[in-house]
């Protein structure tokens, strides 16, 4: 167990987001993570001729997997978003479950329409959107969760 302790079943929250939707999400976000800086700026034109670098580094114009995280998260519902951004500060720290009504405040309070790009700021997204689920009684399994990265509806599945 991590340093944030989980509620009895009985005393526990409502989450106020399907488990599945963040667990999409963590998957999305671990990938995004994983993205460096430009390393190579003098690469040549093929990426065959870079060793395929270019792969892991951040272009957030040209980024498909933060595309996708913003398309996913902003056709969340405003409920939806709150509980998200609350969970990710739960599961950084910011916030004990115990204090979970008020981050929900404030998360609702601070709510705009860059909810995506916020989040997506948080260098440790994916790993704080897992220890809020762990204080939640749920589980995010890198091996068994990893093909939610390649199962994310669209932006119609999401109401």
């Amino acid at each position: 167990m991590t340093v944030i302790d989980t509620f009895k079943e009985e005393d526990a929250p409502e989450l106020g987001i399907s488990a599945e939707k963040v667990r999409i999400v963590i998957a999305k976000a671990r990938q995004f993570d994983a993205k460096e800086g430009d390393s190579d700026p003098d690469e040549g034109s093929n990426a065959a001729d870079d060793g395929m670098a270019d792969v892991l580094e951040d272009d957030p114009d040209n980024d498909e997997v933060r595309q996708e995280l913003i398309a996913f998260i902003n056709g969340l519902n405003e409920d939806e978003q709150i509980n998200l951004v609350a969970l990710a500060w739960l599961g950084r720290g910011t916030y004990d479950i115990e204090d979970w009504d008020e981050a929900l405040d404030t998360a609702r309070t601070e709510h705009n329409k860059r909810t995506a790009q916020y989040l997506l700021g948080l260098p440790l997204l994916g790993d704080y959107l897992a220890d809020g689920l762990e204080a939640f009684g749920e589980d995010y399994d890198d091996e068994t969760d990893e093909e939610l990265e390649d199962e994310a509806p669209s932006e119609e599945d999401n109401s």
